[in-house]
């Protein structure tokens, strides 16, 4: 008799949603899964289960997340409905209370102290989604809930988020809940991890939370307080991508400017205002962690590579910060760093800690002390209390500061935050128009700033080869980083001609322009090409002699 096949693995499917912190996340995921004998399938629908890391920033990000987890619940009733659905991520971090009434659809939610614990919490959704259609095996498979209920759902989150305490489900109906209420997870170099990204560019976790007051957001509700990673620790893991062939470390947290300033002996928890947050850098020791650290320590790693820095505050940039970028050539000419807005009232309204004088004067002295560098910010306009007096001097700053990246929010009202009670509301129409005249403004500054490099020589990191969608240049959104496109977008390259996509050392990935080099190169390479021409956004390149 013949010995019985082992049993197949167990398919797990993953659909990712919102920042790249959260794409880390579902790294972690797929790492545990495979290492404790999953497989992981591309296909959502031949999945065992499928899992949907959510998104919570804004309300559009909400709805997106609620349709993508009805519409996955829905693909489950019509192919494989022993399938167990396993909600991640911000959203049930943010409403672990609330949604298992919402969404009876889904098995299991998880929270973000439980990227790394995901192999068991599989399991039980498996054994929870069979005990629940045991007693309906002969039922002809069909619909759940509609997505047209998104809208519905996301409101009545908002509606419960403001009447707390929410009901509470009751077993039998109960899915499984593995939610703390305040997060403390940090991953490790030790922590399984299967990338996402192209081979090429990786993204590096240095702190997860953050400590900020802003009035509008609700991140260090659903991400908890700022903590870093050990200093060691995150050279070790860059260590291993350089030498599996990365050739670009993106250092990413809630505010990477903060970094390690949590680390140190006797730390306050919280450190906003720029003269505090100065003074306890001045008071560390020499080799205390710090982000100018770790950064030197990144730069002094052997072989060819960039090191991008995301999302900086701009309370917490030093002098020490800006020399440590222009004295090491490994990080990239290129600063992120959301300013919100440039009116006082509304500066403080945001609870952002900083002022337009500071702002000016920050903005000046990385300029200057990093020549050739590029300035990505963001801004929210529609915030409550904005007069279009405030709204036109935050356009005169556009037009002044005239920054190489951009991109603005409509303010999105989150209940829970001191933003989404405040009086003063500005209307959506006028919110929309607001947005669409920043980017009017700005797409005159970008393209002037395209047209600028025409004749220059840069050196660029091949992406692969531009296809169709790509060279007609289609309008980009982004959760995280605001309106990036007007609605039509660049002209389209000639289809008839090759092109290799390509980023320069102003272009983060996914989130701002592109290069565009004509012919096939390599992928994955630093190549010299000469700018020839440019759209609004993007240029048009050709190889270096």
């Amino acid at each position: 008799m013949k010995p019985a096949p082992p049993p197949s693995p167990v398919r797990v499917g993953l659909i990712s949603l919102g920042c790249a912190k959260n794409l880390v996340d579902a790294e972690i995921m797929l790492g545990a899964l495979l290492q404790d004998g999953f497989e992981i399938i591309n296909d959502p629908a031949q999945a065992d289960a499928l899992i949907v890391n959510t998104c919570s920033f804004i309300d559009a990000a909400q709805e997106e997340s609620v349709d993508t987890i009805l519409e996955s619940a829905e693909v489950r009733e019509a192919h494989r409905r022993g399938q167990a659905l396993i909600v991640a991520g911000c959203l049930s971090q943010r409403f672990r209370k609330e949604l298992p009434a919402l969404l009876p659809e889904v098995d299991a939610f998880m929270g973000i102290d439980q990227v790394a614990q995901v192999p068991a919490i599989v399991r039980q959704a498996l054994a929870r989604r069979a005990e629940k259609i045991r007693p309906d095996e002969t039922a002809t498979p069909g619909k759940s809930a509609s997505r047209s209920s998104a809208k519905r759902i996301t409101a009545d989150l908002a509606r419960l988020d403001q009447q707390r305490p929410p009901a509470r489900v009751t077993p039998p109906a109960a899915p499984l809940l593995e939610v703390h209420a305040r997060p403390t997870y940090i991953p490790d170099y030790a922590t399984p991890r299967f990338q996402l990204t192209p081979r090429h560019f990786a993204y590096v976790k240095i702190a997860e939370g953050c400590n900020h007051p802003c009035s509008f957001c609700v991140i260090p509700r659903m991400r908890g307080s700022h903590r870093s990673r050990p200093l060691a620790d995150i050279v070790r893991e860059a260590q291993t991508l350089l030498a599996n062939g990365v050739k670009e470390l993106n250092l990413i947290s809630q505010d990477s400017t903060y970094y390690g300033l949590d680390l140190r002996a006797n730390h306050s928890r919280t450190i906003a205002s720029p003269a505090r947050f100065d003074a306890a850098v001045k008071a560390l020791p020499a080799d205390g962690p710090t982000l100018s650290a770790l950064l030197r320590r990144l730069n002094a790693l052997p072989g060819e590579f960039w090191i991008r820095i995301l999302y900086t505050h701009p309370a917490h940039w030093t002098d020490e910060l800006i020399a440590t970028l222009a004295a090491c050539r490994k990080v990239a000419r290129y600063v992120d760093i959301p300013l919100q807005h440039i009116h006082d009232n509304l500066l403080e309204r945001m609870r952002r800690e900083t002022s337009q004088e500071y702002i000016v004067d920050l903005l000046r002295r990385i300029r200057a002390g990093v020549p050739g560098i590029a300035l990505r910010t963001t801004f929210i306009v529609g915030f409550p209390g904005e007069t279009e007096a405030c709204f036109h001097d935050l356009l005169a700053f556009i037009r002044e500061t005239r920054f190489e990246r951009l991109g603005v929010f409509t303010y999105s009202r989150e209940e829970g935050t001191r933003a989404g009670a405040m009086a003063g509301q500005v209307p959506d129409a006028v919110k929309r128009r607001r947005r669409d005249q920043v980017m009017a403004v700005q797409q005159k500054v970008a393209t002037a700033v395209s047209a600028s490099f025409v004749g220059q020589t840069l050196v660029v990191l091949t992406e692969g080869e531009a296809n169709a969608r790509q060279l007609a240049a289609a309008r980009i959104h982004s959760w995280e980083h605001g309106l990036l496109r007007s609605a039509g977008g660049p002209p389209a390259l000639p289809t008839s001609q090759r092109y290799t996509v390509a980023r320069g050392e102003a272009d983060a990935p996914d989130i701002d322009g592109r290069v565009f080099v004509r012919g096939r190169l390599p992928v994955g390479e630093f190549v010299r090409v000469r700018v020839i021409g440019h759209t609004d956004y993007d240029l048009i390149a050709e190889p270096a002699a």
